[in-house]
Parts: C-alpha cells; sequence; structure tokens
C-alpha cells in the first residue's frame, strides 16, 4: 500500500527533477545580460513597432473574429458570435499595443516577447 509520505517524496523528487531541466536549458534564453547592444536596441524597436501596430490595427480584429469563426463554427455562430468575439479581441489588441508601446524600453516578457501570440493581427493564429 502506498501511503501519503511515499506519495510526498515521490512529488519532491519530480518538482527537483524538473527544476534541474530548468536550470540546465537557461543558457538558451536570451537576455540583456548576454546580449549585444544592437540585439538590445533592436528588440525595443520591434516592441515598439508591435505596439504602434496593434494600436492603429486592432479593430480589425472585429472581421477577423467573424471570418474565422463563420469558417470554424459555421456561419450562424459567425454572425452571432464572431462580433462578440471581434470586440473582445479589439479591446484585447489595443490595449496591449499600448502596452507595448509604453514598455517597449524594457525586455519584458521574455526578451522583448509579444505579450500574446499571434503578435499582430493578420498573422494566422
Amino acid at each position: 500500500m502506498v501511503t501519503k509520505r511515499q506519495i510526498s517524496a515521490f512529488l519532491i523528487c519530480c518538482a527537483l527533477a524538473v527544476a534541474q531541466c530548468g536550470i540546465a536549458f537557461a543558457d538558451n534564453y536570451q537576455t540583456i545580460e548576454n546580449s549585444s547592444p544592437q540585439d538590445v536596441v533592436d528588440g525595443m524597436a520591434t516592441k515598439a513597432g508591435r505596439g504602434l501596430a496593434n494600436i492603429a490595427a486592432g479593430w480589425l480584429e472585429l472581421p477577423k473574429q467573424i471570418y474565422t469563426t463563420s469558417k470554424e463554427d459555421g456561419v450562424a455562430k459567425g454572425v452571432l458570435l464572431g462580433p462578440l468575439k471581434g470586440l473582445g479581441m479589439t479591446l484585447v489588441r489595443t490595449v496591449s499595443g499600448v502596452g507595448e508601446l509604453m514598455t517597449f524600453f524594457i525586455a519584458f516578457p521574455g526578451f522583448y516577447d509579444p505579450y500574446f501570440d499571434p503578435a499582430y493581427v493578420w498573422q494566422k493564429e
């Protein structure tokens, strides 16, 4: 019979193994400390440009979501749910664009990565 103590010991060992894997692959992540100044400036420019693009083109989520929902779930759902999804995604994309533009000088999240995927409205999900 397996006891609580054995289960706890097993879970702790699994957690330690996962933590070790994270440490082993930590060198693969790009940070400001291990990047050239050109990489940092490129990351900042990309993040600022992405923010401007999402502010300017965020409204395109409305027709995109109508089309996508119609294609995936049928025309009836596309007409009824597509505008609601589009309105929500328009707000999300525009607000994330404002956030990226206001924080383009900060290497967050990751190394100037987009807040969510796809990074631009015209990219496939």
